[in-house]
């Protein structure tokens, strides 16, 4: 396996339309499909009162990596439930929200990749070959961490903590499932409904607690919110306000792990 230039910034944005139901498993909101022009982060700054202030990662750091693959345009590849196990589903190059399909490589086994992707239940790997001509191998230093029990939230690049701030977290009820995921799409929060603020980063992972009568999605997503931050009194999903959002989503590429811990 080589490494390449990490991925740029999410700037293909998911702009989704009206449905009927919620996307994920932690509030309100609707969506479709589609994929946004890379100005779609200009106007999303413009179109909220924030200024924000983005400070570039050193160009050295020591701390780690991770590995990342990208799957080519015009390519397909099958996710097995082992390395060279049975086929559990076949993925393209575009997410269901029209991303770029970016899977964070977790574990490497003789010529196999396992990746965490929302095609599976939280916890387990589908497994991939590492085959040159359907996938783009790349590095990224940046990841997230949350702390459920402390209800914050940090972005590191390396060794180094980027950015700390407060996120709300699952209820008693709902309460956010801990784990190991990835960044799977950036979309932007006006196009979902009030409920996500500016912007969301949704998440491999998936809800399994949702209250009863949830007729919505159940994919896990850090997102913004139009109210109070803090406290126990999402669905599942870790809400932060639209300034630490913006920052966020601003710079961690699609794939970036995010680790939650309790």
């Amino acid at each position: 396996m080589t490494n390449g230039k990490a991925p740029g910034l999410i700037a293909a944005l998911a702009v989704v339309g009206a449905a009927a139901f919620p996307l994920f498993g932690c509030g309100g909101g609707s969506g479709g499909t589609g994929s946004g022009p890379a100005s779609a982060l200009d106007a999303l700054r413009a179109s909220i009162p924030l200024r924000v202030h983005l400070r570039p990662p050193p160009k050295e750091v020591a701390g780690p990596d991770y590995p990342l693959a990208t799957v080519r345009p015009g390519h397909t590849i099958a996710l097995h439930a082992t390395p060279g196990g049975r086929v559990i589903d076949t993925v393209g190059p575009r997410t269901e929200f029209g991303s770029t399909r970016v899977l964070w490589i977790e574990r490497v086994r003789d010529g196999w990749f396992g990746v965490p992707v929302p095609e599976l239940p939280n916890g387990r790997l589908a497994w991939i070959r590492d085959d040159g001509l359907a996938l783009e191998l790349s590095q990224t230093r940046y990841w997230i961490t949350a702390d459920v029990s402390q209800q914050r939230l940090e972005l590191h690049y390396g060794k180094r903590v980027l950015d700390s701030f407060a996120v709300s977290v699952g209820s008693a009820s709902s309460p956010t499932p801990l784990g190991d995921y990835a960044v799977t799409d950036g979309l932007v929060g006006r196009g979902l409904g009030p409920w996500y603020g500016c912007c969301v980063l949704a998440l491999t992972g998936h809800q399994p607690n949702l209250p009863a009568g949830w007729i919505g999605g159940n994919r896990m997503a850090i997102h913004g919110t139009p109210g109070s931050v803090g406290g126990a009194t999402s669905h599942g999903c870790l809400r932060a306000s639209d300034p630490d959002m913006i920052s966020l989503f601003a710079r961690v590429p699609l794939g970036t792990p995010v680790f939650i811990r309790s």
